[in-house]
Formats: C-alpha cells, structure tokens, sequence
C-alpha cells in the first residue's frame, strides 16, 4: 500500500501545481479529521484550497462536483460513492480517499485516482480508515507532518477500546511520539476525575451508576477508591476493585459489552486528554452541525476547544436528561417489544444513543424489541435495537411496515437503513398514526412467528 499511497501522491502533486485543490469530506469525525489533515498539509504547501462537508454524497452533488475537475483538484474524502458512472467521462483527475468495500472493476475511468485498502491484494494487512489513509498520505508528502499523526490517531480509535492490528495502523502509532497505552476500564474521560467520568458515563452505561450522583459515590466507596481520582491513575489494585464493581452492577444487562481494553491518552493543547474523549467530543460536534468547530478544534484552536468543550458538556446534559424522561414515560408495552414515542419530548439527534443506552440496562429481557420515534421538524425518526442476538430483522420488520405509508411522490420515499439487530427509517408525521398502527400488527406478527 505505500508503494500506491507514493505513486498517488506524486500524481496529486503534480495536478496541484496547475490547479487548486476542492475537498469534498463527510461531516462525521473521520471526515473532519481526514479535513484537519489536509488543511494542515495544504496549508505547510501553501497551496490554496477549499472544503465543503457533507452527510452523504449522491449523484446529482457529485455530477454537480465534477463540472468543477477541469478547473480545481478534485478530492473526495471518507464519502461513499454512489454511482461509479458518473465519472466514465471526466477528462481531469478526480482523486479518492475511503475504505468502502471497492473491487478494482469499479473503477471505469484512468483519471479517477482511488486509494482504498479494499483494492490492494491484502485488505486485512492495509486496514486503515480515511483519517490514517490522509495521515500516511500528508507524511508521504513531507516528514514535517508527522506531528499529525496524533489527529490521525484520534480517527483510528473512535468510540473503540482497541485499535485494529495492521501494518497501516501499525505506522501510525509509531509515529505518534508521547501516547500512552494503559489497560483497563473503558471509561472516558479517563483524566478527568472518576467520580463525573461515572456520572456521565454512557459508554459503557452503567445500571444505577449512569446519571446517578448517589450510585457514584456508591460505587466509589465499594471499591475504596476517592472520588478526585482520574482513571489513568488507578494501580491495578484498584482498577481490579472498579472493574468487579461496574460488572457486577451490569450482570442483568441483556448486551454484551466489552468493558476492558485500552485507553489512549495523548498531550493535545497543554494537557494530556483521552483519545477516545476526544473522538465522540468531534462526532458530538458533527451531529450538532459544528463541523467547523470540529475541524478547528483538530487544529489546536483555543477558542474552538472552549466551544467544542460547551457543546460537549450540554450533549451530555442532554443525554442524561432524555435517559431519565425515556425512562419515565408512558410507553406502548406488548408482547415482546416497547414502543418509546418522545415526541417533541427528546431530540431526534440524541435518541438513537438514548435507545442505545436503555438497550444496555437490565429493564429489558433478551429478545425484546425497542422502538423509539422523536420528532424532526414534519418528519419522524424511527429507531429499532434488539435486546441481545435472537429474533428476526429489524430491517426487515421496517421494510414490511412502511411498505404500504410510501407515496407515488419522490420526495416522500421511506427509506430503511441498518441490519438485523438495529434499523431506522424517517416517515412524516401525518402518518404517526398509520405507523404505530402497522407497527403493533407487524409486531404481534413476528412475535409469534418467533
């Protein structure tokens, strides 16, 4: 792979002496970070560019995007690609940063210049993300950018505990002078003290310690460790002592969760955050429509880390806040499945990670279906998650019940997203009605098909 990431660089270097560069990035945190990236490396070049960020990429943004290759470099980052027709006839090169599940067949034009792990003889040994695949690009084009591997690292880990074994990934750690790697509870913050790293803990949420002031202290003292203490700073004993006292509150959860792994810890600003913190801080801010808040915040901009921070700190209030309220409102309950309808009660932008974190308490038994509807303006989104791994699609399911709330207008197809275990659509809301109602009979019909 570094044999292409040298070849395609060498072409990109080439092009941007003619023309300037247009980045065309997803707005989720690898995009942002692969963003970072590039400004960083652009900006070291001195080359002028620009950048637009996006949810998704369909046809007529990319046919409109191509109209543009004859006069700026184009370069599309972390975006799927929705129909490789659409470049058979572009003149200038267009090049591609992902790991979509590509074959080398696709691709049908020599200008469009892709570099995917997926299309080199061994994707497994060549795994990396758009925001590495970016890192191992910016270094190739000057060493000066190895100082930007602790971005790219931000992007390798996620809300993961562990980062994927690869010879890619692999180059990226090495680069990253000052991590620290340590065993243990995967809770975040781990430099912030435990006991509100607890308190708002929602990955992993623990049952009667998440949002409650109280189970902390509980839980704290049950495993004598003080409440000022940060998680890095554990010896074994202790860490031992606070990983027994978590699993033993989560025995009755239904989701296997894994609760021991790595924490990364960098210098970033003038201290020394946890990776995975920063990570779900720039997908808080993507999901708020604060990408340029994110970007700048990659980049080390003190006024962008004030306002990541705010934005951060009130997600979680929120999070918490539409824990308790899902908790405590009525509910549709039948055989099998609970209906959650918030309303205007409860974000749209919060609740999948609400109904994820209900998922994880003891209150549902295995086999339970979970339906959460919150509103979006004249639309409805619709979330599904099975309690543990038995039962039938909830895509499927989906599929079956909004097959017949579908218009003859295009603008009001129903689409259904996700997999056996989870799955999500968005219906209007005039149709609220019709939905639960196709909802609870397609329902009943699963459970005793099961």
């Amino acid at each position: 792979m570094l044999k292409l990431v040298g070849d395609l660089v060498k072409e990109f270097l080439f092009e941007i002496e003619k023309k300037p560069i247009r980045i065309i990035s997803s707005n989720s945190s690898i995009g942002i970070i692969s963003s970072a990236i590039l400004i960083k490396t652009l900006t070291r070049l001195d080359k002028k560019f620009s950048l637009k960020t996006m949810k998704s990429l369909d046809t007529p943004c990319l046919k409109e995007e191509l109209k543009k290759s004859d006069k700026e470099v184009i370069l599309l980052v972390d975006l799927k690609i929705p129909n490789f027709n659409d470049f058979e006839n572009i003149k200038s090169k267009v090049f591609v940063i992902n790991n979509e599940n590509l074959k080398v067949e696709d691709i049908n034009n020599e200008n469009l210049r892709i570099l995917n792990p997926n299309l080199t003889s061994n994707p497994e040994e060549n795994y990396c993300n758009s925001a590495g695949i970016t890192y191992i690009i910016s270094k190739e084009i000057s060493s000066e950018n190895k100082n930007l591997s602790k971005i790219a690292l931000i992007g390798l880990i996620g809300e993961k505990s562990n980062i994927k074994k690869s010879l890619m990934n692999d180059e990226i750690l090495k680069d990253s002078k000052g991590l620290k790697i340590k065993k243990g509870l995967t809770l975040y913050p781990s430099t912030r003290p435990l006991k509100r790293a607890l308190e708002w803990s929602v990955s992993p949420y623990i049952p009667g310690v998440t949002g409650n002031p109280a189970g902390v202290i509980d839980l704290l003292k049950e495993s004598k460790i003080g409440l000022e203490k940060n998680l890095i700073d554990l010896n074994e004993d202790e860490m031992s002592r606070l990983i027994t006292a978590v699993m033993l509150r989560k025995k009755n959860s239904n989701v296997e969760e894994e609760i021991v792994g790595s924490i990364y810890s960098l210098k970033l600003f003038d201290g020394i955050e946890d990776l995975r913190e920063i990570s779900v801080l720039l997908d808080t801010c993507s999901k708020l429509g604060e990408t340029d808040t994110a970007i700048a915040y990659c980049l080390e901009n003190e006024k962008a880390k004030v306002a990541a921070q705010d934005l951060y700190t009130r997600y979680k209030q929120e999070l918490i806040t539409g824990l308790r309220m899902a908790e405590s409102m009525e509910k549709i309950d039948g055989k099998g499945f609970v209906i959650l309808n918030a309303k205007d009660k409860i974000k749209d932008t919060i609740f999948r990670t609400v109904l994820s974190m209900l998922s994880n308490s003891s209150r549902y038994s295995e086999g339970t279906i979970l339906i959460g509807m919150a509103y979006n303006q004249d639309k409805i989104q619709i979330q599904t998650k099975m309690i543990g791994k038995v039962g039938r699609s909830l895509k499927e399911l989906l599929e079956k019940t909004v097959i017949n709330l579908r218009s003859n207008t295009e603008s009001e197809v129903i689409k259904v997203g996700g997999h056996k275990f989870e799955a999500a659509c968005i219906v209007e809301r005039e149709k609220e009605e019709s939905f639960i109602e196709a909802l609870k009979k397609n329902l009943e019909i699963e459970i005793v098909r099961i």
